[in-house]
């Protein structure tokens, strides 16, 4: 039976430094799946090697039974798989709304001809792109910045600008590289939400990776935890929580 996505024998070397070691894993349609780990685990680096950011050293990454392996990273957009980034990579001198309509260039035929003559097909394209674009605004709440400079939105609001823009993307799988970083208690819960939100009334997969563990025993249906690249323990997150391999790495042990 087909997976919807999977990553088999995933490892990444820099040289000398093997980053991700042996990384085997499965998310299921409809499931939130985050990994976690400590600071330098590994986690972000699977993320650019499902991103094709970076090329793995070895293994495979199928989505909907296609390897992701021989694709760009802009065909891996298309394909279906949108992701937010750890370190927010906004336009910071353009409004919200050019950097989600941004997000829509990968749904957007590419036409130089056309373009410069403002065709009919281009107008309705843009109005697809638009009217996309506004059922992310209204859904995240942003309607009050839609035209703000992104440079001068709170940390918080720019968090979910990032996330609005990979959404219009019209992703299957969204990868969401620790939304809550920098968030204060109630920006959390607010993320907490939106995330159960995007995959109940979006239809879209989560995929994770995060620190705040109160985040990921709120949302998360399973859990992995990585260390030093490999994968330390697979399954529920209180399981995983209290696995020892687990603590040990986050605690030390004696």
């Amino acid at each position: 039976m087909q997976g919807f996505f999977e990553i088999e024998h995933l490892s990444k070397r820099f040289g000398g430094l093997l980053a991700v070691d042996d990384v085997s894993f499965s998310v299921k349609q409809g499931e939130i799946f985050t990994i976690i780990g400590p600071n330098g685990a590994g986690k972000t680096t699977i993320f650019n090697l499902i991103s094709l950011i970076y090329p793995a050293s070895a293994g495979q990454i199928r989505f909907l039974g296609k390897d992701l392996g021989q694709m760009s990273p802009d065909q891996v957009v298309q394909r279906g798989i949108g992701r937010t980034f750890q370190n927010i990579e906004l336009f910071a001198q353009a409004t919200v709304l050019q950097n989600l309509l941004i997000g829509r260039h990968a749904h957007t035929p590419k036409r130089p001809l056309a373009e410069m003559f403002f065709t009919r097909s281009v107008r309705e394209s843009e109005l697809v792109n638009r009217r996309a674009v506004e059922k992310i605004i209204d859904f995240l709440d942003l309607a009050a910045y839609r035209d703000a400079i992104v440079a001068g939105l709170p940390y918080g609001v720019r968090k979910v600008v990032e996330l609005a823009r990979a959404l219009c993307t019209e992703p299957k799988l969204l990868l969401l590289d620790e939304p809550s970083s920098g968030l204060n208690v109630e920006e959390t819960d607010d993320m907490a939400y939106w995330i159960q939100d995007i995959r109940d009334e979006l239809d879209i997969t989560v995929l994770m990776v995060e620190h705040d563990m109160s985040l990921v025993s709120r949302v998360s249906d399973r859990v992995l935890a990585v260390n030093f690249g490999k994968v330390l323990a697979q399954g529920t997150p209180s399981d995983v929580q209290a696995h020892p391999d687990v603590i040990a790495a986050y605690l030390g042990q004696a």
